[in-house]
C-alpha cells in the first residue's frame, strides 16, 4: 500500500474516530438537549438509560476507530472489519425505520444513517485494499 493510500485511510479512521467519540459524549450525558434541539423531545423513553448506553457504545465504538487509526491496519484488519459492520447495522436500521415510515426525525436518516453509509464503504473500500495488499509477516 503506498504512504500517501495508508494515510488517507488512517485520517478515515481518526475522522470515523472523532465523530462517534463526540456523538458518543452527547448521546451518554447531554441526550435532552441533543433531542430538544432536534425537536424530538416527545420520543425520549420514560428511562433515559437506553440512549445513555447507546451513547456510551458510540464511544467504545469511537476507542476503537482510534485504535485503528493509531496502528497497524494490517494487524487491525479484524477491527477494521467490525468497525464497518457497525456503520452498516446503523445505516441499515436507520434506512428500514425511514422506509416504514417508523423514524421520529428525518435528520437522523439525512446526518446519521448518510454518514455511516459513507463511513461503511470508505472502510469496504479500505478492507479491499488491504486485501490486495503485502500481507503483514504472520508472528507465532
Amino acid at each position: 500500500m503506498s504512504a500517501s493510500r495508508l494515510k488517507y485511510y488512517k485520517t478515515l479512521f481518526l475522522i470515523s474516530a472523532i465523530y462517534d467519540s463526540v456523538l458518543g459524549i452527547l448521546f451518554t450525558f447531554f441526550y435532552r438537549p441533543v433531542f430538544g434541539m432536534l425537536g424530538i423531545a416527545d420520543k425520549l423513553p420514560a428511562f433515559g438509560g437506553y440512549i445513555s448506553l447507546i451513547g456510551a457504545f458510540l464511544f467504545v465504538i469511537g476507542i476503537g476507530y482510534f485504535l485503528i487509526y493509531a496502528g497497524d491496519l494490517y494487524k487491525n484488519r479484524d477491527l477494521v472489519i467490525v468497525g464497518a459492520l457497525y456503520k452498516l447495522a446503523y445505516c441499515a436500521i436507520t434506512f428500514f425505520y425511514y422506509m416504514t415510515g417508523d423514524f421520529p426525525h428525518v435528520i437522523f436518516v439525512a446526518l446519521f444513517g448518510v454518514a455511516d453509509l459513507i463511513f461503511f464503504v470508505l472502510m469496504l473500500e479500505c478492507l479491499l485494499f488491504l486485501s490486495k495488499g503485502k500481507q503483514s509477516p504472520v508472528t507465532p
